[in-house]
């Protein structure tokens, strides 16, 4: 038993020095400010950034629990320039994504540009906790039905739709 404390902790101590690595690579990047000064580094990111949401916002909800995993609605037609605000209620982790290989070069463009924090190609970031929102601005994506999905509760059949008009 003296033995097992003894690696936990060594193996602590060591983990600890590994994490201390970083404090060089923070002071390395002290040069990082003068890049991002930059005007081409301030340009790019207008290029893609995110459409203003001009219309109502609708509010979709992430439910895990007794009766499934779902969002509510699972379907919902919007106009151009509304937004969806996603809200995590239970049962996450959940998140929203789209499948990119079913959507056409200007709609991923667009969704790619509106969704803030994405944890992947067109997949919103986790939501933990209640009451967590994740919101997509859907202005300047082309009119049509898109079908999405949480992640983590894909194979529960958690999937939604929403429609442009």
């Amino acid at each position: 038993m003296r033995f097992l404390g003894f690696a936990v902790v060594t193996g602590a101590a060591i983990l600890l020095g590994a994490c201390g690595g970083g404090e060089k690579a923070a002071t390395d990047s002290a040069a990082a400010p003068a890049a991002e000064a930059a005007p081409a580094a301030e340009a790019a990111p207008a290029a893609g950034a995110m459409a203003p949401i001009t219309g109502t916002t609708h509010e979709i909800k992430m439910i895990g629990d007794g009766q499934g995993y779902r969002f509510e609605p699972a379907e919902l037609t919007i106009a151009a320039g509304d937004g969806v605000k996603f809200l995590m209620v239970s049962g996450g982790p959940h998140n929203v994504a789209f499948d990119a290989a079913a959507l056409s070069p200007e709609a991923k463009t667009a969704l790619t540009a509106n969704m803030p924090e994405q944890a992947g190609e067109l997949s919103g970031k986790m939501l933990l906790n209640a009451n967590e929102e994740y919101t997509i601005s859907f202005a300047g994506v082309p009119a049509g039905t898109y079908d999405f999905h949480c992640t983590p509760h894909l194979a529960m059949n958690m999937k939604g739709k929403i429609t442009i008009k």
